[in-house]
């Protein structure tokens, strides 16, 4: 699981480089379980975004994130990469 976090006042460099990210998805769909920016409550402006990645190593997940778009692009304050566990997706347990 990733989760990114923009840098404050960075909205409109978000929407500069959103179609290269969504083209950058497009070519990596094979590896998205799911994806999706975070949005303010009024669904507005993008905050950051959370990607369910299927890779093996941290090190995939590190390399999938630094090529977006969005990563090269400075647009990250934060960006948090963990293990997630796939126990149910799309109501099919894994267990």
């Amino acid at each position: 699981m990733i989760e990114t976090f923009d840098k404050p006042d960075h909205h409109e460099r978000r929407l500069e480089m959103r179609e290269a990210h969504l083209a950058y998805l497009d070519a990596h769909k094979e590896h998205l379980l799911a994806c999706g920016a975070k949005l303010s409550d009024d669904g507005a402006t993008a905050s950051g975004g959370l990607y369910l990645l299927d890779c093996e190593t941290r090190d995939a997940a590190q390399a999938f994130i630094d090529d977006d778009p969005f990563s090269q692009a400075d647009l990250f304050e934060r960006v948090v990469i963990c293990l997630w566990r796939k126990a149910y997706l799309d109501g099919v347990g894994y267990l």
